[in-house]
């Protein structure tokens, strides 16, 4: 049969700009594998909680793929520890929705991010619909790695987080190491844990015409020396670390100053909503702010330049199921330096792609940088290297082995499979 998915990622919308709120590579990871598995004949359904009043109950963002809005509390923005109340009005809008449509009309329920699992797991109940989840990250991780200033997970999600584990009918973790740790621990069955790595789209992440080109494009100094972050601006993802350790570098090399130029691209999140105040605030302390240099979060038709004009990428999160970033930064051929924690050590080829740091001492970063700065030969032999790894990963590659885990719990389950059109 032509399989149609429901995929649920209620805490954000699939519409919403990437590095801003909530919204980051989950929603990219979302749109981009329902994209290549409608272009292989299988629809999928995106179901979001409205936020825009102007929006339609349903939006398409490419052929196959629909933005489902369920209205749930106030048409307007909440914060993830306010949405669990609200789970409720939203298993009655998505049933709602789900009783209007013809029988058997889903095959999968596919939910992102433990609330969707919860609102998953709820509906799975009531209709029968095989549930599949995927973590991104898990709180009994994030609270193993918890930046100065963050305040840990609380205990409502990880309690949430083992419910899914034991109700869900498949688990797709991001990495190894990650479906070690639905394994170990969240007691997860083994056998339902499937890794399926993310990808990058390889159309639009390019080297193109290359570091000069992108930095005449953006008014970049052709001689600077640029350190890119790109992400949301939150204690977890670690952007003070790269404050830090700019002010480390000109302590020891004043003569950087002149060249060197730290971009933190992105926008406040979560329990970092007034981080990019006391981050410009630290680095005037610092004596940096004429280095450290806050953009908005740009468009992705917009990035690859960044990317392209960028020496290094730095990812200094304190976890990452993977890390997109870093990722998308290789496709575009620029090297990254990224915390050696979680999914990084997958997305980065150390030594190879890039660098990878062991913790979060401004100093050791401040070393790693310095030295790759120093070596331009080494940094276009990574930047080869960062362009072939990233080579490797691709979005239809994402979508065909998440086709491949509903087929084997359809199976499971005795229910038909899904046929590629």
């Amino acid at each position: 049969m032509k399989g149609r998915i429901a995929t649920l990622m209620v805490h954000s919308s699939p519409l919403d700009q990437a590095g801003v709120g909530d919204a980051g590579g989950m929603n990219v990871y979302v749109v981009e594998s329902a994209k290549k598995m409608a272009a292989a004949g299988v629809e999928v359904d995106i179901f979001t909680r409205a936020t825009d009043p102007h929006l339609p109950q349903t939006v398409s963002i490419a052929d196959g793929v629909t933005v489902r809005n369920i209205e749930a509390g106030p048409i307007a923005s909440l914060s993830k520890e306010e949405l669990p109340t609200q789970l409720g009005a939203l298993t009655h809008g998505m049933m709602e929705i789900i009783h209007s449509l013809p029988a058997n009309y889903y095959s999968i329920l596919h939910s992102h991010y433990w609330i969707s699992g919860q609102l998953g797991w709820m509906v799975s109940e009531q209709t029968g619909i095989p549930l599949v989840h995927t973590m991104h990250t898990m709180a009994k991780v994030k609270n193993q790695f918890i930046a100065d200033g963050d305040m840990p997970e609380p205990t409502i999600r990880a309690f949430g987080e083992e419910q899914i584990v034991k109700n869900a009918a498949g688990l797709i973790a991001n990495t190894d190491a990650e479906a070690a740790s639905l394994v170990s621990l969240y007691g997860a069955d083994p056998d339902k844990v499937f890794v399926v790595t993310p990808g990058v789209d390889l159309n639009t992440f390019t080297v193109g015409a290359g570091k000069a080109a992108a930095r005449e494009k953006l008014n970049i100094a052709p001689d600077a020396l640029m350190l890119t972050f790109v992400g949301r601006i939150q204690p977890h993802k670690g952007p003070e670390v790269l404050v830090r350790a700019v002010a480390e570098m000109v302590h020891h090399a004043a003569h950087l100053r002149a060249k060197l130029a730290l971009v933190i691209i992105g926008g406040a999140s979560g329990s970092g909503l007034k981080e990019p105040a006391r981050l410009e605030a630290l680095a005037q302390f610092l004596g940096v702010s004429d280095i450290v240099h806050f953009i908005t979060p740009v468009d992705r038709d917009v990035l690859p330049d960044w990317y392209r004009a960028s020496d290094l990428v730095c990812v200094p999160s304190y976890s990452e199921s993977f890390g997109l970033v870093a990722l998308e930064a290789q496709a575009c051929g620029t090297p990254v330096v990224a915390t050696a924690v979680g999914g990084l050590r997958t997305a980065v080829a150390d030594g190879i792609s890039g660098s990878l740091v062991d913790g979060h001492d401004p100093k050791a970063w401040s070393a790693v940088i310095s030295r790759l700065l120093a070596d331009p030969a080494h940094r276009i032999a990574l930047s080869m290297g960062a362009t072939q790894h990233a080579s490797h990963f691709g979005w239809g590659s994402t979508a065909r082995k998440t086709l491949d885990v509903y087929d084997h719990v359809l199976s499971a389950g005795s229910k038909s499979s899904i046929k590629l059109a």
